[in-house]
């Protein structure tokens, strides 16, 4: 055995398995499109849930300087 063993060589798949390979992909495709456009949404309730967030805390912020003030003086 001082010659390396020899790689079988198999032909390439034939295009037959093409056919249940390209309907998971396409099946796939559609999956992923249809779950960007649900992410698209939620980011776009979430900007918006982010943003009133902020002007509440903003108001909270500003009504408590106020009323320290108002204490102080």
């Amino acid at each position: 055995m001082s010659q390396p063993r020899r790689r079988l060589l198999r032909p390439a798949r034939p295009s037959a398995d093409h056919g249940p390979r390209q309907t998971k992909l396409l099946a796939r495709r559609s999956r992923l499109e249809a779950e960007q456009q649900c992410l698209t949404r939620w980011m776009s309730r979430l900007k918006r849930a982010f943003h009133a967030v902020e002007k509440q805390q903003g108001k909270v912020t500003r009504l408590e300087r106020e009323i320290a003030r108002l204490q102080q003086g």
